[in-house]
């Protein structure tokens, strides 16, 4: 087999990430297939070449001076679905396909398991690295396996759900480059219902109890609607969505104490009143806290600019981060700081990045 070819002049990876921000590519690839994309890999990592490999390119952030090594992009495609038994439906998908996209496939299909997933950017193969989730669902709770390429052996195995570390928003594969996510397999129903409602703003708008079912296609619609009133889902002349979607991730810290240090501090802001802040169960003893609220009682608003403007926060959703269209990656990334520094000194809360950064930091 030959090697696909790269380019030949260097690409800019601001054309290939959502926010639209980083610099040019020493080599680009595209691989179209596993095996392409397997042998590109075994040949970076045998000649040592640095190698990023680049799927939608919705939760990255590229530094402004770029990449200088190989960038190979995964271009795979192809899906099945395996009828099982008792209404059980097993979904293989390679790691290139649109996420939105094989949703809505299995939507069409009937199939329930993925419908609150709607809207998310990005392929398949990033889903299990980050344990993407949205609406209640994560895909822990639908994945069953994935197929990766282990560069240390340089052999391709399938690893177990269970033996990724899939937790809130990371895995053992997160800002790792020792594996390969080539395909994946996700456990659906059969018969047109979603999974169980646990969202209660998604249940509401659907008219529905949490924990009720509903139409894979009402719950689609539905939440492709509440994505969108909040800038998350892509639109190339909407400069909400030149974004990574949701910049930090919720922080967990420890009930008790911490929160009480919270609170009071949200009440001294607040002027001495009480305050009711947004909390969830996050494990024993620990829970999550809501960025977003935490975000603006330190003074961050919607729309929020930085820069001359170059950058601010959505206009619809403090937690995005976005470019206004003549941003760089240092513009985005002082924002970030200052929004993480300011929630630090107003309620003692550090905020981390969600996005994986490449060639720069926070």
């Amino acid at each position: 087999m030959t090697t696909p070819p790269s380019a030949t002049e260097p690409v800019a990876l601001a054309d290939h990430t959502t926010l639209r921000l980083g610099g040019p590519a020493a080599r680009f690839v595209n691989a179209t297939t596993a095996a392409e994309l397997v042998e590109v890999v075994r040949a970076a990592d045998a000649a040592r070449e640095p190698l990023l490999v680049l799927g939608g390119g919705s939760n990255l952030v590229i530094a402004d001076s770029g990449f200088d090594g190989a960038v190979v992009r995964i271009g795979t495609s192809g899906r099945r679905i395996d009828r099982l038994s008792d209404g059980r439906v097993q979904l293989t998908v390679e790691a290139g396909e649109d996420w939105d996209e094989v949703v809505a496939h299995t939507v069409a299909n009937d199939l329930g398991g993925l419908e609150c997933l709607s809207g998310i950017p990005g392929l398949v193969g990033a889903t299990p690295v980050q344990n993407v989730g949205a609406y209640g669902v994560e895909i822990t709770d639908v994945l069953v396996s994935v197929d990766l390429l282990d560069r240390e052996s340089g052999q391709v195995r399938m690893v177990p759900a269970a033996e990724l570390g899939l937790a809130y928003r990371t895995s053992v594969l997160k800002g790792k480059d020792n594996a390969v996510v080539l395909r994946a397999r996700f456990a659906l129903t059969d018969g047109g219902k979603s999974a169980p409602i646990a969202y209660a703003e998604l249940a509401r708008t659907l008219g529905v109890q949490v924990g009720d079912r509903a139409p894979v296609r009402d719950v689609r619609d539905t939440v492709l609607e509440l994505r969108r009133g909040k800038g998350m889902v892509l639109d190339p002349v909407d400069n909400d969505t030149w974004s990574a979607g949701s910049f930090f991730t919720n922080p967990i810290i420890g009930e008790g104490d911490e929160v009480l240090s919270v609170l009071e501090r949200a009440s001294a802001r607040a002027g001495g009143g009480p305050v009711t802040m947004p909390t969830y169960p996050a494990g024993e003893g620990r829970v999550k806290l809501s960025a977003a609220w935490l975000i603006e009682r330190a003074g961050f608003h919607k729309g929020y600019s930085a820069r001359d403007g170059r950058v601010s926060l959505s206009t619809k959703h403090t937690l995005a981060l976005t470019n206004r269209g003549s941003a760089s990656t240092e513009d985005l990334l002082a924002l970030a700081a200052e929004v993480r520094d300011g929630v630090d000194a107003a309620f003692g809360v550090r905020l981390h990045p969600e996005p994986v950064l490449v060639g720069c930091a926070l």
